[in-house]
């Protein structure tokens, strides 16, 4: 229940442009806030996460792209400034440095996303990164112009220091806002789940114990791990967690990169950049792993479905009985197998495209009569296959049989033109325990197709089976009511 009010729980909406004005102002103020309380370099601050959050909201929020919206969060921070700066007239290109950024970089993103359609590919991570690299570009010119008398530093280094934050913090955070989503809640996490994020712990205090430059990489293995293991949204937030962890380190010298030598700017520079560069490693490994995946699916669902009448192939049939032996429970199986009276004759008379159309809504009617708990295939042209889970025999046949006249009953319209089609029916049933399940349907299978076989031979357009023959011979009287 937590997890279906979470999922309908959002902070903007289309419809309601006093809530995302509200919604715009209070995170522009939030994050601001964060970031001020950040300032240990000089005047700037070791950690900006206002802009890449802004940017990745109104990439997210297509329906926020609006003037007055980016004016909204601009005005946020100059209240915040004029609150508690003294930067005066300075605040003003300061903080349209950081509107710079937002605009810039959401606008890029926005139509990467229109031409792309959002489809997830290494390509587009490193997009991303050209993106990130545009916007902090623009943002660094016009913030260290802004800057200058703000800060001690001169236009130079202000505009290394300005470039290095804002680039690493849009490539930790920008992505991991882009792809975030409620965790399912529901789905139980195993120990053995959380193996990477331990090795990425391990890997970090490595960071701190041995020091120096190499040290910023050793937590890359480990998050390419958590790429191959976790989800897309999972592994970018891992990023950026591990990124601004590393750099919060680096600037209060718990990782010492600089190995007895005191810290400066530029090393800062140089740091930033490189988990910035790191961080786009396993986002690219786990965008890779998200297209192999659904690359998978499409080649599994065209493997297992019959692409012309939307039901189970042959092999997708074998694939969803070996999932029902993950059941523990003993079972009545009844397996048919039904083939279209004359098909040949449709096909020869009418063409083949009414065939295809009179197959597709064979299979539907077939379906619905046996609804979501049985299994139907195509077993190969005009041929099929029902599985599905009955107390006995006589409620298998009586299905048959209300699948059988339904078919006959049912109007095919083609072209105007109204055709009626009959369905020959042979039964297998038997009982089943879970671990034989596949075996057991392969024998019941050759027994339907016998006596699919002796409803063709008896006239077609009937229902033969074990329980029917037993049937027949009950009713038959004793030789001595005979006489």
């Amino acid at each position: 229940m937590l997890a279906i009010l979470a999922s309908r729980f959002t902070l903007f909406d289309q419809h309601n442009p006093i809530r995302n004005a509200v919604g715009i102002f209070l995170l522009t103020s939030f994050f601001y806030f964060i970031g001020a309380e950040l300032r240990l370099i000089e005047a700037l601050s070791l950690f900006w996460p206002l802009n890449g959050v802004m940017a990745g909201v109104f990439a997210r929020y297509v329906f926020l792209n609006r003037p007055h919206y980016y004016a909204i969060s601009y005005v946020a921070m100059l209240l915040y400034d004029a609150m508690t700066t003294n930067w005066g007239i300075s605040s003003l290109v300061i903080n349209l440095s950081n509107m710079a950024f937002i605009v810039t970089l959401a606008l890029l993103v926005i139509r990467d996303k229109r031409l792309h359609k959002g489809t997830p590919d290494p390509v587009n991570a490193l997009r991303l990164f050209g993106y990130c690299i545009v916007a902090a570009g623009l943002c660094a010119l016009v913030g260290a112009v802004g800057a200058v008398g703000v800060t001690s530093l001169a236009f130079w280094p202000s505009l290394a220091d300005w470039f290095s934050e804002q680039f690493s913090t849009g490539v930790l955070i920008v992505p991991c806002l882009l792809t975030i989503r409620w965790p399912d809640l529901a789905r139980r996490i195993r120990l053995e789940h959380l193996t990477p994020v331990a090795a990425l712990i391990v890997s970090v205090l490595a960071s701190v114990a041995i020091g120096g430059a190499g040290s910023l990489a050793f937590p890359l293995p480990a998050l390419i791990w958590c790429a191959v293991r976790y989800s897309l949204p999972a592994t970018c937030l891992l990023t950026f967690v591990t990124g601004a962890v590393e750099i919060t380190l680096v600037a209060n010298s718990i990782i010492d990169i600089a190995v007895g030598t005191p810290f400066t700017t530029p090393m800062m520079f140089s740091a930033r950049l490189g988990i910035a560069t790191m961080a786009i490693c396993p986002i690219m490994v786990s965008v890779s792993m998200a297209a192999i995946n659904s690359l998978v699916h499409q080649v599994s669902l065209r493997a297992d479905y019959d692409f012309l009448t939307r039901v189970y192939s042959r092999s997708g049939l074998y694939e969803a009985l070996k999932q029902e032996e993950t059941h523990r429970h003993p079972r009545f199986l009844t397996v048919m197998l039904l083939d279209i009276d004359y098909f040949k004759s449709i096909n020869d008379n009418y063409g083949h495209e009414c065939g295809d159309k009179v197959l597709t809504e064979f299979a539907q009617q077939v379906q619905a009569a046996v609804g979501e708990e049985g299994l139907v295939a195509r077993m190969g042209g005009e041929e099929f296959a029902v599985v599905i889970n009955t107390g006995d025999a006589r409620q298998g046949y009586a299905l048959a049989e209300r699948i059988r006249t339904t078919v006959e009953q049912h109007p095919f319209i083609w072209r105007g033109q109204t055709l009626f089609l009959t369905v020959s029916i042979g039964l297998g049933c038997g009982k089943s325990e879970a671990w034989q399940l596949t075996e057991v349907f392969n024998r019941l299978l050759t027994e339907a197709d016998d006596y699919l076989y002796r409803s063709k031979k008896g006239g077609r357009n009937r229902t033969s089976g074990l329980v029917r023959e037993r049937d027949a011979t009950a009713e038959k009287p004793a030789p001595s009511e005979q006489l």
